[in-house]
Protein backbone atom coordinates (compact mmCIF):
# COMPACT_ATOMS: atom_id res chain seq x y z
CA UNK A 1 0.00 0.00 0.00
CA UNK A 2 2.95 2.15 0.85
CA UNK A 3 4.52 1.52 -2.83
CA UNK A 4 0.68 2.76 -4.62
CA UNK A 5 0.99 5.91 -2.37
CA UNK A 6 4.19 6.64 -2.95
CA UNK A 7 4.08 5.84 -6.72
CA UNK A 8 0.61 7.28 -7.93
CA UNK A 9 1.50 10.64 -7.63
CA UNK A 10 4.79 10.23 -9.42
CA UNK A 11 2.52 8.74 -12.51
CA UNK A 12 0.26 11.34 -12.23
CA UNK A 13 2.68 14.53 -12.29
CA UNK A 14 4.54 12.90 -15.77
CA UNK A 15 0.82 12.43 -16.85
CA UNK A 16 0.05 16.32 -15.98
CA UNK A 17 3.50 17.24 -17.38
CA UNK A 18 3.13 15.18 -20.35
CA UNK A 19 -0.79 16.82 -21.25
CA UNK A 20 1.23 20.16 -20.54
CA UNK A 21 3.75 19.96 -23.06
CA UNK A 22 1.21 18.99 -25.51
CA UNK A 23 -0.83 21.50 -25.20
CA UNK A 24 1.51 23.87 -25.23
CA UNK A 25 2.51 21.99 -28.86
CA UNK A 26 -1.15 22.28 -29.71
CA UNK A 27 -1.22 26.38 -28.57
CA UNK A 28 1.86 26.83 -30.88
CA UNK A 29 0.52 25.29 -34.13
CA UNK A 30 -2.95 26.52 -33.58
CA UNK A 31 -1.16 30.06 -33.77
CA UNK A 32 0.83 29.37 -36.16
CA UNK A 33 -2.26 28.36 -38.31
CA UNK A 34 -4.47 30.98 -37.80
CA UNK A 35 -1.31 33.46 -38.44
CA UNK A 36 -1.99 31.93 -42.07
CA UNK A 37 -5.49 32.42 -42.18
CA UNK A 38 -5.10 35.79 -41.03
CA UNK A 39 -2.91 36.40 -44.62
CA UNK A 40 -5.17 34.66 -46.77
CA UNK A 41 -7.99 36.37 -45.39
CA UNK A 42 -6.41 39.70 -46.07
CA UNK A 43 -5.27 38.24 -49.63
CA UNK A 44 -8.84 38.06 -50.29
CA UNK A 45 -9.68 41.22 -48.76
CA UNK A 46 -7.22 42.94 -50.66
CA UNK A 47 -8.72 41.57 -53.90
CA UNK A 48 -11.86 41.82 -52.96
CA UNK A 49 -11.21 45.99 -53.11
CA UNK A 50 -9.68 45.94 -56.27
CA UNK A 51 -12.56 44.49 -57.49
CA UNK A 52 -15.16 46.81 -55.84
CA UNK A 53 -14.12 49.32 -58.21
CA UNK A 54 -14.50 47.43 -61.44
CA UNK A 55 -18.15 46.09 -59.72
CA UNK A 56 -19.16 49.83 -59.37
CA UNK A 57 -18.37 50.59 -62.95
CA UNK A 58 -20.62 48.02 -63.70
CA UNK A 59 -23.64 49.03 -61.52
CA UNK A 60 -23.49 52.28 -62.68
CA UNK A 61 -23.66 51.36 -66.53
CA UNK A 62 -26.32 49.58 -66.08
CA UNK A 63 -28.07 51.96 -63.96
CA UNK A 64 -27.79 54.02 -67.05
CA UNK A 65 -28.94 51.33 -69.43
CA UNK A 66 -31.98 51.07 -67.85
CA UNK A 67 -32.92 54.51 -67.10
CA UNK A 68 -32.28 55.04 -70.58
CA UNK A 69 -34.80 51.42 -71.73
CA UNK A 70 -37.27 53.19 -69.01
CA UNK A 71 -37.38 56.31 -71.59
CA UNK A 72 -37.42 54.73 -74.44
CA UNK A 73 -40.48 52.60 -73.03
CA UNK A 74 -41.88 55.75 -71.76
CA UNK A 75 -41.98 57.29 -75.15
CA UNK A 76 -43.28 54.25 -77.30
CA UNK A 77 -45.90 53.91 -74.60
CA UNK A 78 -46.91 57.40 -74.47
CA UNK A 79 -46.74 57.45 -78.46
CA UNK A 80 -49.03 54.36 -78.17
CA UNK A 81 -51.62 55.92 -75.95
CA UNK A 82 -51.56 58.96 -77.85
CA UNK A 83 -52.70 56.92 -81.02
CA UNK A 84 -55.38 54.56 -79.29
CA UNK A 85 -57.08 58.16 -77.24
CA UNK A 86 -57.18 59.84 -80.83
CA UNK A 87 -58.54 57.52 -82.47
CA UNK A 88 -61.43 56.74 -79.65
CA UNK A 89 -62.00 60.63 -79.21
CA UNK A 90 -62.58 61.21 -83.10
CA UNK A 91 -64.82 58.29 -82.96
CA UNK A 92 -66.69 59.74 -80.47
CA UNK A 93 -66.83 62.97 -81.91
CA UNK A 94 -68.27 61.38 -84.84
CA UNK A 95 -70.60 59.66 -83.34
CA UNK A 96 -72.32 62.60 -81.10
CA UNK A 97 -72.29 64.41 -84.42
Amino acid sequence: MSFLLDFLPIVIYFLLIIFLIIGIILGIKLIITLDKVEKVVEDVNDKVQTLNGFFHIIDYTTDKIAFATDKVVDTIASVFNKLLFSKKNKKKKKASE
